[in-house]
């Protein structure tokens, strides 16, 4: 009639638990027992799912498998790598477990969000450090061209860090050398800009003050030629007639010294009489031509004189402008074809008015000219005491053998006592008077032929 309490029986296992476990085990006891089990580990799934995050449920073995193989790559891969190398594959693995799994809870959504803004976070953050590194390398091998400074980019703000996330794509990684990076430009690059735009600054510019000109354009204007006055085109016109009269005279001497070798004596009497600035003219040029040699043969006589006695008399034949009686103390008679000083007596060198036997040296100073040569020759021995001293200096280049001429000398009464062929312009002899011609008029001597002193036209 009374019924008692589902409780009631239970009462006495819950009491008594040393009763229980001392009781023998009955299939009832062992299903109240695991169903009791299933209940509280049923209570702490759920009090731990409510607690953490919801996981998608996996097979046992593979995930632990997966979390240990994760775990060995990135232990074996370098830090810089491993970020990239393990994303892709860990993407594959949660779509697979997404798939296994079915649409996830809202929780899970927002949590998959925040760590997708976290690695997005953490790429941006790995990119503007890599693209400051590589910006202060090109800074260093390029300082023609300076990259922005840092504090602009923290000025930026979230502007610079959704302009570098959009151009991640086209942004040359951080390996990469930064010898050609994007908007930058060369060295030469850079100068030649510069160089343009100094060119068109000036181009524009207004003409400005000579006080007021800058340096540079005063460097400009030394380069470029000033415009020519009148006065610069009077100095032209004088330098250019200057050069035309040397060159017109120079023609006029050559002509004039051709003349005086290849005719008599003479001739070139009547040809200096007929037109006596021809014989300035002439000697002129003769000195503008002796004055390159290193030692003028006038000279080298006078010394050898100066170590002879005041008293001797000199008698020099083709005197010119009277420089060897300048220069010594003996009494000198001066003949030339034309007088260039009071003391030249102008006459033929084949017949001068001086008496027989009346001079102690005769002096043949580049004066050896003509086709009349033995004339001179003679003219000097008759002139000349007993044992009279002749000396003869001329152009080395006249003779073709210095031993003909010298014994066609020797069958002129004299005979030889120096000789100095060291000088590369002239030969210098000496001769003494022994007596008069031993060979008459007719007699030819060959050596006496010497060739003659052209010059060249330059």
């Amino acid at each position: 009639m009374f019924e008692e309490p589902e409780w009631a029986e239970e009462a006495p296992v819950v009491a008594d638990l040393g009763s229980v476990a001392l009781r023998p085990r009955t299939t009832a006891d062992s299903q109240i027992k695991g169903s009791k089990h299933r209940q509280l580990l049923a209570t702490l799934r759920a009090l731990e799912a409510a607690s953490l995050p919801q996981q998608p449920p996996s097979l046992p073995g593979s995930d632990e498998e997966d979390e240990e193989e994760v775990v060995q790559r990135k232990k074996k891969l370098p830090k810089k790598v491993l970020f990239a190398s393990t994303s892709p594959e860990v993407k594959k693995k949660r779509k697979k477990k997404r798939q296994k799994q079915g649409p996830p809870s809202s929780d899970s959504k927002e949590e998959e969000v925040e760590k997708k803004k976290c690695h997005k976070g953490a790429l941006l953050g790995n990119d503007f450090a890599a693209e400051e590194k590589r910006k202060r390398k090109c800074q260093k091998q390029d300082p023609s061209n300076p990259a922005q400074p840092l504090d602009n980019v923290d000025q930026t703000g979230s502007k610079a860090w959704n302009s570098s996330a959009a151009n991640d794509s086209t942004k040359p990684s951080p390996e990469t050398p930064c010898s050609n990076p994007p908007h930058t430009l060369s060295r030469k690059q850079w100068r030649n800009r510069q160089k343009n735009k100094r060119r068109q600054k000036n181009k524009f510019r207004l003409p400005q003050a000579p006080e007021q000109a800058p340096a540079t354009a005063a460097a400009e204007e030394t380069e470029v030629p000033p415009a020519p006055s009148p006065d610069s085109h009077g100095a032209r016109a004088e330098a250019l007639r200057a050069r035309m009269a040397q060159r017109l005279d120079g023609a006029r001497f050559r002509y004039l010294n051709e003349q005086l070798y290849s005719g008599p004596s003479s001739a070139a009497q009547r040809l200096f009489q007929e037109d006596p600035e021809a014989f300035l003219l002439y000697h002129r040029g003769f000195q503008s031509q002796v004055k390159k040699w290193p030692l003028q043969p006038v000279d080298r006589i006078a010394r050898d004189l100066h170590q002879r006695p005041a008293s001797l008399v000199v008698a020099d034949f083709g005197c010119g402008d009277c420089r060897l009686a300048s220069s010594i103390r003996n009494p000198v008679h001066c003949f030339d074809l034309a007088s260039l000083d009071p003391r030249v007596t102008v006459c033929d060198m084949a017949q001068v008015p001086l008496e027989d036997e009346s001079v102690d040296v005769a002096v043949f100073c580049l004066s050896l000219m003509g086709t009349n040569i033995r004339d001179f020759l003679e003219e000097a021995n008759r002139v000349l005491k007993p044992g009279g001293l002749l000396k003869v200096a001329e152009v080395s280049s006249r003779f073709g053998d210095v031993r003909t001429f010298l014994g066609a000398v020797t069958k002129l009464g004299f005979k030889v006592i120096s000789k100095d062929l060291t000088n590369s312009h002239f030969f210098l002899f000496d001769f003494q008077k022994t007596g008069p011609p031993r060979v008459g008029p007719k007699a030819q001597l060959s050596g006496l032929k010497l060739q003659p002193c052209l010059y060249k036209r330059r």
